[in-house]
């Protein structure tokens, strides 16, 4: 009986090894493995991370910052990422409806597809595995339009036509300035409506249109991200995905500097929500969608996530920026040109990172590479995994010549 008990006690001391031997290993910029709780999900015990991933980055919306967590995601877990073919730089042909011939054929068969697009079903679903889950992100169209008005003020013909380059001028009789034909209208008008595939130039009249649309983009997207609630939208992201906390971990990218934005008026908000009435309807139906999500998932888990969120960031910013935050830099100042943002034009300040200098001091290298792909804009970390992906393409199969890439 005796020799029994110490055998039972014994297998209790193993199992408890091992498990602390599991939850305290060195992770080390993230800790112990997280404990969620009630708050993993419904089903009892932990779920298959589902790895096939189909994003819209919408353009000013903090799509570059999910495509980040995406790209390192793929990267930790040896998955392929549909890239764009080198004549197309970081797009997909942006702002032509996407194709699947655009597509680099060194990283088709993937997993993830994240790259800037104009969405056609059909192509996607084409490239796509049939399980993928539908990803995309929404930002408040008064604060995106100022945003798109400013970064392409230079490039789009509508804004560069504007007396003074004036917000507050093109809006008080914008078809004055816009035409549909013109080069890069999409960015000057219902902007998300265009990158989702819809029509941006549909008459305000035809309110229908943007109900049917929404209804449209909801088949399609299992989870429409909020960007004013980038956290809580990261939360539901996980559920959707089983990932673990660590897996979202992010830094802010492609940020402009204070001075380059425009505070909004009430009446000049409600005048680009009228002007993009149909990204306007689209928000708003979303919006309250993320909130109905969040509902049924509980306050106090979504609560609980966002913190956990938050400390597993502190934990790897510090670990990679010498035990504090990381401040902004200017473009223009930062010295490695893999982590330097592209500017549009001299009139808008865009904001990236410098590592620390002594940055290979005490962490791993594959720590150090975390640590660099973390802030690393979206145009070099698009040729870095082109690079890598076409390497290994090339090691199955004769007769292939890796991708030649230079970063910037």
């Amino acid at each position: 009986m005796r020799t029994s008990r110490k055998v039972f006690l014994a297998l209790i001391a193993v199992t408890l090894v091992t498990l602390l031997m599991y939850y305290g290993a060195d992770r080390r910029w993230t800790g112990s493995r997280f404990d969620l709780g009630p708050c993993y999900g419904r089903a009892a015990g932990p779920k298959a991370k589902r790895t096939n991933v189909a994003f819209l980055k919408t353009h000013k919306t903090a799509g570059s910052t999910v495509q980040n967590i995406l790209f390192r995601f793929a990267e930790r877990n040896g998955l392929s990422v549909a890239l764009p073919k080198q004549q197309y730089c970081h797009t997909f042909n942006y702002p032509k409806a996407f194709s699947a011939h655009w597509v680099h054929p060194h990283t088709l068969a993937p997993n993830i597809i994240s790259n800037h697009m104009r969405f056609n079903g059909a192509e996607v679903r084409r490239l796509m595995p049939a399980d993928a889950h539908y990803v995309t992100i929404l930002r408040e169209p008064a604060a995106m339009f100022e945003s798109l008005f400013g970064y392409y003020g230079q490039h789009a013909q509508a804004f560069r036509s504007v007396p003074g380059g004036s917000l507050d001028v093109f809006l008080e009789h914008p078809l004055r300035y816009y035409r549909p034909q013109d080069k890069r209208s999409n960015f000057a008008r219902n902007t998300l409506t265009h990158d989702l595939g819809g029509d941006k130039d549909r008459p305000a009249t035809d309110a229908a249109y943007a109900r049917s649309f929404a209804a449209q983009v909801e088949r399609v997207f299992s989870l429409v991200m909020i960007a004013e609630y980038f956290d809580q939208s990261l939360v539901l992201l996980r559920h959707l995905l089983s990932w673990d906390l660590e897996d979202l971990v992010y830094v802010k990218l492609n940020m402009r500097v204070a001075s380059s934005k425009r505070r909004l008026t009430p009446d000049l908000a409600d005048k680009i929500r009228r002007w993009n009435w149909i990204d306007a309807h689209l928000y708003d139906h979303f919006n309250a969608s993320l909130w109905r999500r969040l509902s049924a998932l509980g306050s106090a888990c979504v609560e609980r996530e966002v913190r956990l969120l938050h400390a597993a960031q502190e934990k790897l910013l510090r670990s990679c920026f010498g035990g504090r935050r990381p401040l902004p830099s200017l473009a223009g100042k930062i010295q490695n040109k893999n982590l330097r943002p592209w500017q549009p034009n001299a009139k808008v300040g865009i904001l990236g990172y410098n590592l620390p200098a002594n940055l290979s001091g005490g962490l791993s290298s594959s720590t150090q590479d975390l640590c660099l792909k973390l802030i690393m804009p979206e145009i070099q970390y698009t040729k870095i995994l082109l690079r890598s992906q076409s390497l290994r393409y090339c090691q199955n199969h004769q007769h292939c010549s890796p991708t030649s890439l230079s970063v910037q």
